[in-house]
């Protein structure tokens, strides 16, 4: 163990028994994090990404430095975290400093230019958001908010919205989401038994459209008993 603490040099070996214990420790600590920190890079979240990064960065290239403190000051840097997360919960004002509220940067086809200099982007990044999603003109555009992740949300006119079922008044059927029971060649018995089949129903699919397992990269199931079966690319 004396790889955790501060020496004069390190072998081979403890230089790597340094960087398995800090990997599979950050591992640890993303996962006390919560998925919020790796799904919403936010004001608290791009902070503690960035000190833990440097804390635990520098024992595994500063063979001075022990690996133990760092370990400690990364655990105290996640209570810390998660402490922060449960006052925001329960504190608005403590909230609304670290994550604002959203503001308009277009309303009615107009461009806002005071909140386009607040949220300190140009217009080529707005426009360039705009493409992304599929809107060519500013005009179309009802309302745009900047959020506090730093993402923009357009919402369009009614007249320029996609044509729905629900906006024509059709009957439309229940939601199905396919499930996976054959992925890479194996199948998931579990999923299959949770739709309600067996080997022997895959098997006799499986022959109907003249595939065999080996062949198979993909294969779902509806709920209305659809198999739809993807081949590994027959070019390959």
């Amino acid at each position: 163990m004396d790889f955790f603490f501060a020496q004069e040099s390190l072998t081979i070996v403890q230089w790597i028994l340094r960087a398995i214990v800090a990997f599979f420790f950050l591992l640890f600590a993303t996962k006390m994090l919560g998925e919020r920190s790796i799904s919403q890079l936010r004001l608290i979240d791009f902070t503690i990404a960035l000190i833990l990064g440097n804390v635990l960065a520098q024992p595994l290239a500063d063979n001075s430095l022990g690996l133990k403190g760092a370990l400690v000051t990364t655990s105290m840097l996640i209570i810390l975290y998660n402490l922060s997360v449960f006052t925001m919960l329960k504190w608005g004002k403590l909230r609304k400093l670290v994550e604002p509220s959203p503001y308009p940067l277009i309303k009615n086809g107009e461009l806002i230019y005071q909140n386009i200099k607040k949220a300190r982007i140009t217009i080529d990044h707005l426009l360039s958001e705009l493409r992304k999603s599929q809107i060519e003109e500013v005009q179309k555009v009802a309302l745009a908010l900047w959020e506090s992740d730093g993402s923009i949300s357009f919402f369009l006119h009614p007249q320029h919205q996609v044509v729905t079922q629900a906006s024509l008044q059709l009957i439309s059927a229940p939601f199905s989401f396919p499930v996976t029971v054959v992925k890479e060649g194996i199948i998931e018995i579990n999923t299959l038994k949770l739709v309600g089949k067996d080997l022997d129903w895959l098997q006799n699919r499986f022959i109907n459209y003249n595939v065999k397992l080996p062949e198979v990269l993909l294969a779902t199931v509806d709920s209305s008993e659809n198999l739809r079966i993807y081949l590994y690319d027959v070019f390959e």
